[in-house]
Order: structure tokens, then sequence, then C-alpha cells
């Protein structure tokens, strides 16, 4: 796959899951129901798990979300900021898995449903950084080895 191929597919991702993010942000500041197939929506966004730092999460994802479109938007050396941002997600992501699970005992399909989403980003933005940063040798001729 090529980087451009790649750079869209992150793009796409990236505001699929910025939709999750800004439908979670609505809701948290309109105080609004959650359209939820769970029934755990309501209990994962009202928990005390539901801000990090005085911040609601939908809008730490929010802006991790956008932060990684931003990367998917220029070519080059942001692949690695892309990929360190989509894993980092990945992991705050599993994080708030095991708290809705085992801490909170609900589960939130929007909450999910992005869990999913940066799952895919990670793939795409790694898969990326492999094709942005060859490994070394690949692609090399027999002059430029020398």
């Amino acid at each position: 796959m090529s980087d451009r191929s790649l750079r869209l597919a992150v793009a796409l991702l990236a505001l699929a899951g910025a939709g999750i993010a800004a439908y979670l942000t609505y809701a948290w500041y309109a105080e609004a129901t959650i359209a939820c197939t769970s029934g755990g929506c309501e209990t994962v966004q009202g928990s005390s798990y539901a801000k990090l730092a005085g911040i609601p999460v939908p809008v730490l994802g929010l802006f991790g979300y956008l932060s990684i479109l931003a990367t998917a938007l220029v070519p080059g050396e942001s692949a690695r900021v892309g990929a360190a941002l989509a894993l980092a997600g990945v992991a705050f992501s599993g994080y708030l898995l095991l708290v809705q699970v085992f801490a909170i005992g609900a589960l939130c399909v929007w909450c999910v449903a992005s869990d999913v989403t940066m799952l895919l980003l990670a793939a795409a933005t790694v898969a990326r950084l492999r094709v942005a940063q060859p490994a070394p040798g690949i692609g090399l001729d027999r002059q430029s080895a020398r």
C-alpha cells in the first residue's frame, strides 16, 4: 500500500473516531441522553472515570482523533507522530475498556466503537510508518549500498 492510500485510510478512520467523540462531547455538555443499545452508556458517562484531570474523556478523544487526522494530512515524518498518538490511544482505550468491565460494570457501545476505531487507526498508522520508513537496506540499489 502506498503512503497516500494509508494517509487516506488514517484520515477516514480519524474522522469516524472524531465523529463518535464529538457526539459524546456534545452529549456531555448538553447533558443529553445518549442513544444507546447496551443501556450502559449513561452509566459510563456518569461515572467518576468519565473525567481525567478534570477533562471529560470524550474531549480527550476528540482532541486525539483530530491530532491523528492532522498527521494524515502531512506526508513524511508525521507518520511517526500519528503512530505514537494512535498507539497511546489504544493503550488508553484498553484501560478505559477494563474500567468499564471491571470497575463500572457497564459497557458503552459508543466507547467500544471508539476503541475499535482507535485499534484500526493504530494498525493503519503503524503500516503508514513502515511504508514511510522502510527497513534499512530495502530499496537500495548496488550503487547506493556501497
